[in-house]
């Protein structure tokens, strides 16, 4: 199983700035930037290169918010990971609130399920819910019942009972979730993640107007989000 190396960092405040347009270039020599310094900068080392955008784009949740927000973003998330329910709780609101509900972001949601099999299970659940058009409300029920790693409370008892608070047609819901209908989906955005060297979750990628594209590493404070959407709609 892999470790939360975001959250080791998190209080470092680690933000990776990448500039791209069809491609990515991870590996070495991109910047590092701390938020409390621009100016301090040194060599990143993701070890892969050339990545396409699309290992950014595909395999991911449908949109909230506008599709024709000017900004996209996308966080690579576990729904069984502390940090991932601490940046749903403590920053996603403002960000929805400020940006998203205002036509300036658009977000997805992309599965990273390294903690345990119930990760897999809740990230399936999600997308099942997404066939009766609740894959939010089914992500926020996950985020809003989280209640630690590898406790049980997403097991597949209880994800049947989310479902059910959500009023979703329980006979489709069951059929989806014992064909592990979106087991390919999910290993996908995975191997997504791998490929781009990501170790941990959550991490971010913020692709603005121009497809300069912005690495966020952690569950970064609301200031630091607000901070990189305003520099991306005036560039």
């Amino acid at each position: 199983m892999k470790i939360h190396l975001p959250s080791v960092g998190i209080g470092s405040g680690i933000v990776v700035a990448l500039v791209a347009s069809f491609f990515l270039v991870f590996g070495h020599g991109f910047p590092v930037v701390t938020p409390q310094s621009d100016a301090s900068m040194q060599a990143g080392k993701s070890g892969v290169p050339n990545v396409g955008m699309d290992l950014i784009t595909f395999n991911s949740s449908p949109v909230l918010g506008s599709p024709e927000a000017p900004i996209t973003m996308i966080e690579f998330g576990d729904y069984q990971c502390f940090y991932c329910n601490n940046f749903f709780h403590n920053t996603e609101p403002a960000i929805v609130k400020n940006y998203i509900d205002t036509g300036k972001v658009k977000m997805y949601f992309k599965d990273f399920t390294i903690i345990g099999q119930d990760s897999v299970y809740a990230a399936n659940a999600a997308h099942c819910a997404q066939e009766q058009g609740k894959f939010w409300q089914f992500h926020d029920m996950l985020y809003t019942n989280w209640s630690g790693e590898n406790t049980g409370w997403a097991s597949t008892t209880h994800l049947t009972e989310f479902a059910k608070q959500l009023g979703l047609n329980q006979s489709q819901f069951d059929q989806c979730m014992n064909q592990s209908k979106y087991i390919p989906i999910i290993r996908d955005s995975v191997s997504d993640a791998n490929n781009l060297g990501l170790t941990g979750t959550p991490d971010f990628f913020i692709i603005g107007p121009d497809n300069s594209v912005t690495k966020v590493v952690g569950a970064q404070p609301y200031s630091v989000f607000d901070e990189i959407f305003k520099s991306k709609l005036q560039s």
